[in-house]
């Protein structure tokens, strides 16, 4: 079905249910939820600087980090919407230590799906009104139905994901999302409170100009890494590329999405199995990006083939238009 601009998200939800037979409602259903739970953190990312809710919040998360006071409001209040609305059997998050069952209202685990999600990317970035993002993945329960989750619902490859996507918290705030139909946007109207179709079918141009990288990592990087960034510094015809890099992995990925770019976050002496998580970032955001024509890899191979074995996995990543990932990848191969 063609999407309709400026159609509300509701509307392109009932319009397009249709896609999902086997889910009785419940997918879509879950999809506003997250859209409501948006809408909250969005109201609260607003008013950073007007109350007490940048800074650290004095506790570290399970990968030793510090966690931001906005990496654990958005937190609570992701879990807390998808719970009250008792859509989702269990959820994962990069800030809690383990996964969380959901019994339901009659204790009876009836419910299909997972979600994993990373409440607040690039929280950090908060304190210099930088923009920032959620991250959220869905995946069918592998489990029987009626028993509680397990680790094995969530340790699934992303090519098994049945939705996945993020919201933008920036100069406006976006909803980009994907169930394997496409990739559509859609725009935060606040005088309204409702989420308009601003960016239906957005697609990775093949080639582009923008390259986002942490380049004061350079030193430690792998030589096809070192050697990318050289060729994508040279004079040529269509080159020097531009270096574009936010710190905030969601909106370095978004302006790429429209402009034409490759996003790297790889390997190094310092993190040697990558810094992204492969659950909570690397998944869901790979298959927008192959929903939107683009590639995602770890340097070497496809993503969402990667069969995890930890919540919290870690993964290079190299993502973004299709040609200049595979330029990229053929320095690995050559440098490895």
């Amino acid at each position: 079905m063609m999407a309709k601009q400026y159609q509300t998200l509701g509307e392109f939800i009932i319009d397009n249910q249709a896609d999902f037979p086997y889910s009785s409602g419940e997918l879509s259903r879950l999809i506003n939820s997250i859209r409501l739970a948006a809408k909250v953190v969005n109201h609260e990312v607003n008013k950073a600087g007007l109350v007490d809710i940048i800074g650290a919040y004095g506790e570290t998360n399970i990968q030793g980090e510090d966690q931001q006071k906005l990496d654990v409001y958005a937190n609570q209040k992701f879990i807390q919407t998808l719970t009250n609305r008792e859509i989702v059997c269990g959820i994962a998050s990069e800030e809690n230590d383990d996964f969380i069952t959901i019994a339901g209202c009659n204790n009876d685990h009836q419910n299909k799906y997972v979600v994993l999600m990373d409440p607040l990317d690039g929280s950090s970035n908060i304190d210099v009104n930088v923009s920032v993002g959620t991250i959220f993945s869905v995946y069918r329960r592998v489990t029987p139905i009626g028993t509680p989750v397990t680790k094995e619902d969530f340790l699934q490859p992303g090519n098994k994901q049945v939705a996945a996507g993020y919201i933008i918290y920036g100069t406006s705030t976006m909803l980009v999302y994907t169930t394997g139909h496409g990739v559509n946007g859609f725009t935060l109207n606040p005088a309204l409170g409702s989420w308009y179709l601003s960016h239906p079918d957005m697609k990775f141009p093949k080639n582009g100009s923008i390259y986002s990288i942490n380049e004061g990592n350079y030193v430690h990087f792998p030589e096809g890494v070192k050697k990318y960034i050289k060729y994508c510094q040279e004079e040529e015809e269509d080159r020097p590329y531009t270096s574009r890099y936010i710190g905030s992995m969601v909106s370095d990925i978004h302006r790429n999405m429209i402009k034409g770019g490759i996003f790297i976050y790889p390997k190094s002496s310092k993190a040697f199995n990558g810094k992204l998580r492969l659950l909570y970032e690397c998944n869901p955001m790979a298959y927008i990006i192959e929903q939107a024509g683009g590639k995602a890899s770890d340097g070497f191979s496809r993503i969402m083939d990667i069969q995890p074995t930890e919540l919290h996995q870690r993964a290079p990543f190299f993502a973004g238009s299709k040609n200049m990932v595979e330029k990229a990848e053929e320095f690995m191969k050559k440098f490895q």
